[in-house]
């Protein structure tokens, strides 16, 4: 007879079988949204990709649409750009910031710092956006003159979207850093090595593909961003000239999505082409998803474990590498990594450092500045391989935490900023009275009643698609072709960025279902694009209950489902609240979605009922801060009591997790 994956007899009552076809049927409605994404963003944009063709849209280089020129080659520079540019800063800081926490810290403080990490995941992108303007740009005018003309900037973007990748690959390549075993720390100290020689030669080669996954999965968040490029680009679908100048103006897909979507002509050809850039869009996330998979199985190949004969490239070729494990060349790459790689980052550096201060000197001066920083980088790394390995270690503990304190330091600043300015704002009258007509005064009543109402049904809609599907995919599911599908639904649905769920939700909902511009469809189009947080968080919690509890409530005579109910449920308990609290707090602070579905800028009353608007915070911050100049006491009020709302889940969500922690004995 057939057994579980818990070795529990395959079998039970009539009611299992129900429940267990019941949750298969829940959980496959990630596959009908993947489904119906691809289906109406292919079908929206045909108009254009017939009109336009497909290689004249991705390498045309002008876009204006009132003149019916469509050339997107501009746009996806511009989001390579602006991503490239947030990852050159992302990925040194958020590495080191991850070593820190996993290996320097002591345990007490490592239970702090990454909550705290994880805080950056909790501020809405509107407010990154809204800090850039008021605190980024006049830091970079007064840095840079006579280079930052503009107020927006390639530069302003790439920054505020690197702190907003940073908790990506922070707490993925700290998880990834953390699982290594703890014998490989202690053989490596056994033998003589110190610990920072132990983590730099041992550990962080052991996690490099979480670190690889973690890499990838910030560009894809960086990639998928549209708030915050949308008010710190300058939205100007032009290619720098020249490509580097990270001063000038520039614009992305998500950005000129979400400015010029809501203001097409349904049935136009600037509303397919806008689609069509929604295809581009999701084939790029796709790829770097693909590539992150790719680099995830790989390293786990090349440390055996998994078998490279099961790779396609070894059913096609009949070998397990590219070059074949006999290559000379292969051969002479191992032997000399170290030295290859060392030489690739000198070449890097000197052409980064030659291509920025040629934007503020001469060429022949850049040259020479770029020749300067290589060779006193080449010094200090010579006079460093000279010292003790005791001062070593010391100086590198030294300068991660000097990483680390300027991470805890950008929080500070953006949290503590927008506090110090909006709570003096923040009255009685500002909390219960509407915007006054243009919105240059007055309240936020209805955008605080409208983001509760939003955060409310969302949650009513996808809590229990999402807890079921984890439920699902943990106890009953095996490893069939439908389950992998399902799971790779939920993988794309997961990588999907807010703009095309609000793509979809304007097509799909607000326009083919009858729902119209609504509370409702601005519910289910948050409850779409949240369902894998959920779902994910749902699954881990409950792996997380040992086998042994299930064990002996069946031989306790209990049904399988009885055992799900009684029993695991209330011991995942924990983990399953935390991720849905955290999924909802994101929803509160989403933008994209909504101002193509739900939120309107301005309306001095309270929906009526589920098929009206309604105003929400996030919207009516990015409409004060983008359109109404001489607004900046309102800002403030409004971005403060938005970060109060999302923060406000956060800490709900953290307190229940460390009570279910403390309760848990195994």
């Amino acid at each position: 007879m057939e057994t579980y994956q818990y070795g529990l007899k395959r079998g039970g009552s009539h009611s299992d079988q129900i429940m267990k076809y019941v949750l298969l049927a829940v959980s496959s409605v990630a596959v009908l949204i993947v489904l119906l994404i691809i289906l109406f963003t292919i079908s929206s944009s045909w108009m254009s990709i017939s009109e336009n063709g497909i290689l004249d849209f991705i390498f045309g280089d002008v876009w204006r649409p009132g003149r019916g020129e469509y050339g997107a080659l501009p746009l996806i520079v511009g989001t390579i750009l602006v991503t490239f540019g947030a990852m050159v800063f992302a990925v040194p800081v958020g590495l080191s910031s991850a070593i820190y926490i996993s290996e320097i810290a002591p345990a007490k403080t490592r239970n702090i710092l990454k909550p705290l990490v994880e805080l950056f995941s909790a501020i809405p992108s509107v407010v990154y956006g809204f800090i850039g303007m008021v605190v980024l740009i006049p830091v970079l005018k007064t840095l840079f003159p006579d280079q930052q003309l503009f107020s927006n900037s390639w530069l302003a973007a790439s920054l505020v979207l690197g702190i907003m990748a940073m908790p990506t690959i922070i707490s993925v390549s700290e998880d990834a850093i953390h699982s290594v075993p703890q014998s490989y720390r202690e053989a490596s100290q056994a033998m003589g090595a110190t610990k920072w020689e132990t983590i730099i030669k041992v550990i962080v080669p052991a996690a490099i593909s979480g670190i690889s996954a973690a890499i990838i999965l910030g560009i894809g968040r960086a990639i998928g961003e549209t708030m915050a490029v949308l008010m710190l680009t300058g939205n100007s679908p032009l290619i720098p000239e020249p490509l580097w100048n990270v001063f000038g103006l520039i614009s992305t897909l998500t950005g000129t999505i979400a400015l010029q979507l809501p203001e097409s002509v349904s049935g136009s050809v600037t509303q397919s082409a806008l689609f069509e850039l929604g295809v581009i869009l999701m084939a790029m996330v796709l790829m770097v998803n693909i590539c992150a998979r790719y680099v995830i199985r790989r390293t786990n190949r090349r440390q055996g474990n998994t078998d490279p004969a099961k790779s396609l490239f070894y059913r096609i070729t009949g070998r397990t590498s590219i070059m074949g494990s006999d290559s000379v060349i292969s051969d002479m790459i191992s032997e000399h990594k170290g030295q290859l790689m060392m030489l690739f980052m000198f070449v890097l550096l000197f052409i980064g450092v030659w291509m920025f201060t040629s934007l503020l000197t001469s060429d022949l001066n850049a040259l020479i500045a770029a020749v300067v920083v290589i060779a006193v980088i080449a010094l200090l790394m010579k006079a460093f391989k000279g010292i003790d390995s005791t001062q070593k270690q010391t100086i590198c503990f030294g300068g991660l935490t000097v990483v680390m304190g300027f991470v805890l330091l950008i929080l500070v600043i953006i949290i503590g900023y927008i506090l110090i300015n909006g709570l003096p704002v923040i009255d009685w009258e500002f909390l219960t009275t509407s915007p006054a007509p243009g919105g240059r005064s007055g309240g936020v009543f209805p955008a605080i009643v409208g983001s509760l109402e939003l955060i409310a049904g969302t949650a009513l809609i996808a809590f229990p698609l999402g807890i079921l599907t984890g439920i699902y995919l943990n106890e009953y599911a095996r490893n069939t072709p439908y389950t992998r599908i399902i799971r790779e639904a939920i993988d794309l649905l997961n990588g999907t960025p807010s703009i095309v769920f609000g793509m979809f939700g304007m097509i799909m909902f607000v326009r083919h279902s009858g729902m119209g511009y609504s509370m409702l469809a601005g519910w289910v189009t948050l409850a779409f694009m949240i369902l894998p947080v959920i779902i994910r968080t749902t699954e881990e919690a409950m792996k997380s209950v040992p086998p042994e509890l299930r064990e002996a409530s069946r031989a306790m005579g209990a049904t399988k489902w009885k055992t799900i109910y009684k029993v695991v449920i209330p011991a995942a308990m924990g983990g399953i609240v935390t991720g849905s609290i955290l999924s909802i707090g994101r929803a509160a602070g989403e933008t994209a979605p909504i101002m193509l579905t739900a939120a309107v800028i301005s309306q001095p009353n309270l929906a009526g009922s589920i098929f009206d608007p309604v105003m929400a915070l996030p919207l009516h911050l990015y409409h004060l801060a983008m359109d109404l100049p001489g607004t900046t006491d309102l800002q403030y009020g409004t971005a403060t009591v938005l970060l109060f709302i999302v923060l406000l889940f956060f800490v709900v969500a953290s307190l229940i997790r460390s009570h279910y922690n403390k309760k848990v004995r195994w």
